[in-house]
């Protein structure tokens, strides 16, 4: 089903033994045709992380911020990027879900943002250009980025949707940045 990923969690039962958890299609809620798709996987509050208990942070597959909402945390999810052409955001919305703009930077492109974090950005499907402030590359699938929290923004110039998977782990924040 597009849009929807699904998402398998293990644990330990009450006899010790490893298990599954959940094996879930997340997000829960609907996703309509050529909406963004943003699926929240996991997150952790510190590192090291826990692993003890059964608690989901991300029951229904939405985190609102962009970054981890706690100092030593962690997100991972997976992006659906619509073509630009259908991009529905705003510079208000990337400020909202937690990341720093700048006016010049959303000019160029709305979705031009910066995170205290160090984020493993993998390319599943289709491409998508990463742009920053001095230049910028065209990511296929396969491809790796290492973003180290600098300003950078996603353009998908092509005309189908680019499958992304972001893991952000929290960082010190760049002097004068």
């Amino acid at each position: 089903m597009p849009g929807k990923v699904r998402r398998i969690v293990t644990g330990v039962n009450d006899a010790g033994r490893s298990c599954i958890l959940s094996d879930t299609l997340l997000p829960t809620a609907d996703v309509g045709p050529g909406d963004p798709v943003l699926v929240g996987l996991w997150t952790t509050d510190s590192a090291p992380a826990s692993n003890k208990g059964t608690h989901d942070p991300v029951p229904d597959g939405v985190i609102t911020r962009i970054p981890p909402a706690h100092r030593g945390g962690s997100v991972i999810r997976i992006v659906d990027l619509p073509p630009d052409a259908r991009r529905a955001y705003t510079p208000e919305d990337i400020r909202r879900r937690g990341c720093k703009t700048t006016p010049e930077r959303s000019a160029r492109h709305p979705g031009f943002h910066a995170t205290d974090t160090i984020d493993y950005a993998i390319c599943l499907e289709g491409e998508v250009w990463a742009v920053l402030d001095e230049d910028g590359t065209l990511m296929r699938p396969g491809d790796v980025l290492i973003q180290r929290g600098t300003y950078h923004a996603w353009s998908n110039r092509s005309d189908r949707v680019c499958r992304m998977l972001f893991v952000l782990i929290d960082a010190e924040p760049l002097k004068g940045h």
